[in-house]
């Protein structure tokens, strides 16, 4: 009778804990799932970002074509860029540090801009600026939607006892996207109309976090 109950509560400690590694397994699918969706999101923005910035270069070439040094550093920054992007090897920190050699680069052109009044009252031009900034705002909010899953899930990465299903099912941890100007680090709005007060993307005011759709807003 009594080797009977032993038994029979061995048998339910094992159902509960094949149970809990089932559980913590499939929670660990679901977050990276959600990490690799994210990245995508943040892949289409940069894709159009990618996009845009060409159309940029060649209406600021057709106002101010003397200013090769600058025009070629954005042209050649969004190539590299747009190669890592490409890249199925390269991972989020290597896209970041990609996109933060372009973000400068597109510094240096904006604030060029300031010496041509012409090129920054042309309508194609200001076209290209508003769609720049709506994307950059994608950008953001894609990123801090992104490094939030990445912490969730690095957290249990780390964290026992869910470390242990981690080890054993070979789940590692995900790279950050970063941003290393301070000022982009910042949720900010990116306003053109103001560039005559700054320098490089313009006027870099706070504005309230975006959300993707569907998500709940960030704490």
């Amino acid at each position: 009778m009594r080797i009977g109950l032993i038994l029979l509560v061995l048998i339910v400690l094992v159902v509960i804990l094949v149970l809990a590694v089932i559980v913590s397994y499939n929670r660990f699918v679901r977050q990276r799932n959600l990490v690799r969706e994210s990245w995508r999101q943040i892949d289409v923005e940069l894709q159009r970002r990618h996009d845009l910035i060409p159309n940029l270069v060649e209406t600021v070439k057709g106002f101010a074509g003397q200013e090769r040094t600058v025009l070629i550093a954005v042209t050649e920054a969004r190539a590299q860029a747009e190669k890592v992007r490409r890249d199925p090897n390269a991972g989020a920190a290597d896209q970041a540090l990609a996109e933060n050699n372009l973000g400068r680069a597109m510094t240096g052109l904006f604030a060029t801009v300031e010496a041509y009044p012409d090129l920054k009252s042309n309508q194609n031009f200001l076209a290209l600026q508003q769609q720049l900034a709506e994307t950059e705002d994608r950008i953001a909010a894609g990123r801090r939607f992104y490094n939030a899953n990445v912490r969730n899930i690095n957290t249990r990465v780390e964290a026992f006892p869910s470390n242990v299903i981690a080890s054993v099912f070979h789940f590692g941890m995900e790279e950050y996207f970063e941003v290393d100007d301070p000022a982009v680090r910042a949720n900010v709005d990116v306003d053109f109309g103001e560039m005559g007060s700054g320098g490089g993307l313009g006027s870099m005011a706070p504005a309230p976090p975006a959300t993707p759709p569907g998500q709940p807003p960030p704490a």
